[in-house]
């Protein structure tokens, strides 16, 4: 068996928690090396909470045994330093999303360390079981060409690289639009609790449309808030030249006069007299399995079992010269459409993303 992936975190916040629930449900196979803090309190916080060396600077960090890999989870203003100062001393690097805040600090950021290939982006939404089942699907060709991908569920970045994976789109020139609308809706969640509160507040919506040439296209519909409000449905759905996938359903052609409905199934363990613990086996389309659950018997939510993976395959990759999981390059290309969709939405008018310097890596 592979010996576990050591991998050090820089940062103490809210999401570093996930990647720190994920390696302590494998610990034969993750293991944390170190954390870096920058306050006296972050530092005694991460102290108690980590069985792990905790550092105040990367090069505290650096001067003692050399992890696999290095997990940047800072405000993305502070991200691009720690990422240039990790590449720097030849460390592999896997940074939280976005890579940077604006477009001349993701362009800056690539100069400075996209040559040397050392920088991978925790973008784990295509990883999510029901993702991977589904551009399995559509992979496979059962309901043609994909043409048009719809999201409603996560925001920004997260999205784009839902839609731009789907349908294939790689660093094609994009065209954007967008508008925002505000209604009242009732909020009954937070991210981690109930606010007990139904009275109805103003909420916006935006909705946005992208153009990706040879007839792909993208729309692109959040409301605030929507990650943790239980009142709006998340909704995927990708449209193809045979057919078409709803979330989990699929409808195509498959012969002459011969339309099929077909469904993506969630084989979940756990319920009633099934004493075997609560997970999700597996995922299966037609009797085929599309997703299957590589940690069974761990009870990791989909947000987990997507990290998981995420967290394994940037081991691999550090270490064994495996697949690269998310590169900068990928991530870049979302978060620039991603701030197109808001100077759309400054200007009223239509907002492009052309050949970037990360275009010509793929």
């Amino acid at each position: 068996m592979t010996a576990p992936y050591r991998f050090a975190v820089v940062g103490t916040g809210w999401r570093t928690g996930f990647f720190h629930a994920v390696r302590r449900a494998l610990p034969e196979r993750l293991q944390l090396s170190g954390v870096v803090a920058r306050s006296d309190a972050s530092a005694a916080r991460a102290a108690a909470e980590h069985d792990a060396p905790v550092h105040r600077s990367i090069a505290e960090l650096l001067a003692g045994e050399r992890p696999d890999f290095v997990v940047v989870s800072v405000p993305r203003e502070a991200a691009p330093d720690a990422v240039a100062e990790l590449v720097a001393a030849g460390v592999p690097v896997l940074t939280e999303t976005p890579p940077a805040a604006d477009l001349e600090g993701l362009r800056a950021l690539w100069r400075e360390v996209g040559p040397s290939g050392l920088v991978q982006v925790a973008e784990q939404y295509p990883r999510y079981p029901g993702h991977v089942a589904r551009k399995a699907v559509v992979d496979s060709g059962a309901i043609g060409r994909a043409t048009s991908v719809h999201v409603s569920s996560t925001h920004d970045y997260h999205a784009f690289a839902l839609i731009r994976g789907l349908l294939g789109a790689g660093f094609a020139p994009v065209q954007v639009r967008a508008d925002a609308f505000e209604s009242p809706l009732v909020d009954p969640l937070v991210r981690d609790a109930w606010t007990d509160d139904d009275a109805e507040k103003p909420a916006t919506t935006i909705l946005a449309t992208m153009d990706f040439g040879d007839g792909r296209s993208g729309l692109y519909d959040f409301t605030s808030n929507q990650w943790h409000n239980q009142l709006r449905h998340r909704r995927l759905l990708v449209r193809g030249t045979r057919g078409e996938l709803a979330d989990d359903a699929v409808i195509r052609l498959t012969g002459p006069r011969t339309i099929v409905e077909s469904s993506i199934v969630r084989r979940q363990i756990g319920y009633d007299l099934d004493l075997d613990g609560f997970a999700t086996e597996h995922l299966t389309f037609e009797g085929e399995v599309v997703w299957r659950n590589a940690f069974p018997g761990t009870r990791l939510s989909d947000e987990e079992l997507a990290l998981a993976d995420l967290l394994l395959a940037t081991g691999a990759w550090a270490r064994d010269g495996g697949d690269a999981p998310y590169p900068l390059a990928e991530a870049s290309q979302d978060h620039a459409i991603t701030l197109a969709m808001q100077r759309a939405l400054a200007s009223g008018g239509r907002e492009s993303v052309g050949a970037e310097p990360w275009s010509a890596s793929s």
